[in-house]
């Protein structure tokens, strides 16, 4: 059974009304949460509402309020706030449609998935999905859901669309706060070879599955041995050698043609590391040959000459 949908509507695009169901595209991952305990009962710690001088207060004390001065605050009361909230609208109307790459990635939030509502709405659902993906445009607009307005935009994704809340230009910092500092230098063009080529070896397709999170795998596991131990305390003292180090200044160009070297072996053998240090080993040795004077018969005849002398 399909879940059920986060808004029903319509999307149009001028004189065209399109029927459609938008659901979330996203879920919460594993986590590992913690509650405050009170160790000498093992009892878990609860908050109360208090005021200063005053002490606990009753839930149905308390309202909302805005700080306009320090000390000083409006107080408002819920049913003030819901009159402002905006009614979700039932229309999502696409006003302009731009290059995906002109938005930046720190503007999108949160990914929907669209849906058509019903078979008759499916014809216009794909000619407008396949319209946007030959165009390679993304469509946008603006939505009102649960009491807020989002800008949104809209673009194909295999049979369906994907629906993205995109942040207001306030809600994301200026780059160039952050990068002002950082040299407009050429690098090395040697050195970018090395890491494009560094780069292309180590490219594959994206593969989500590859990824986990280690560090709550890691609190489940250390939950289970303390759970095993009965209480005794569990610290395992782990040199990761990822920290930043006096020595972190390092020829850049020695460890860009090392990491091509490793990445050479471990592409031509993932599964055996071993050899891969057994044939650097045998590098020193391949070249003892050519430099023994021994079996080269030339100078064998230099002690003949100097009998004759």
């Amino acid at each position: 059974m399909a879940a059920r949908a986060y808004w029903q509507g319509q999307i149009r695009l001028a004189l065209v009304s399109i029927p459609v169901e938008i659901h979330s595209a996203t879920k919460s991952g594993a986590s590992i949460s913690f509650k405050q305990i009170h160790e000498p009962t093992g009892q878990p710690i609860h908050y109360e509402k208090v005021v200063p001088g005053v002490g606990p207060v009753d839930v149905g004390e308390i309202v909302k309020g805005y700080e306009v001065a320090k000390g000083e605050y409006v107080l408002l009361e819920q049913d003030e706030i819901d009159a402002v909230k905006l009614e979700s609208k039932k229309t999502l109307e696409l006003t302009q449609f731009v290059d995906q790459s002109e938005i930046d990635v720190l503007y999108y939030e949160k990914p929907y998935f669209v849906v058509p509502a019903d078979d008759l709405a499916e014809e216009a659902f794909i000619v407008l999905r396949e319209a946007l993906r030959r165009s390679k445009k993304v469509g946008l607009g603006q939505l009102a859901l649960r009491g807020r307005e989002y800008v949104v935009s809209l673009k194909p994704c295999g049979r369906g669309m994907v629906l993205e809340t995109l942040r207001y230009a306030d809600e994301v910092n200026k780059a160039q706060n952050y990068f002002r500092e950082i040299p407009d230098s050429k690098p090395d063009p040697e050195l970018l070879d090395l890491a494009t080529t560094l780069i292309d070896r180590k490219t594959a397709a994206f593969d989500p599955k590859e990824f986990h999170d280690r560090y709550v795998d890691a609190l489940k596991d250390l939950v289970e041995r303390k759970r095993k131990a009965h209480g005794e305390k569990i610290i395992e003292d782990k040199d990761t050698g990822g920290g930043r180090s006096g020595g972190n200044v390092v020829d850049l160009m020695a460890a860009l043609k090392k990491s091509m070297e490793k990445g050479g072996a471990a592409a031509a053998n993932d599964d055996k590391p071993v050899p891969e240090k057994k044939s650097t080993a045998r590098k020193p040795a391949a070249k003892k040959p050519a430099a023994e004077p021994k079996s080269d018969p030339a100078p064998a005849k230099k002690p003949a000459a100097r009998k004759r002398a």
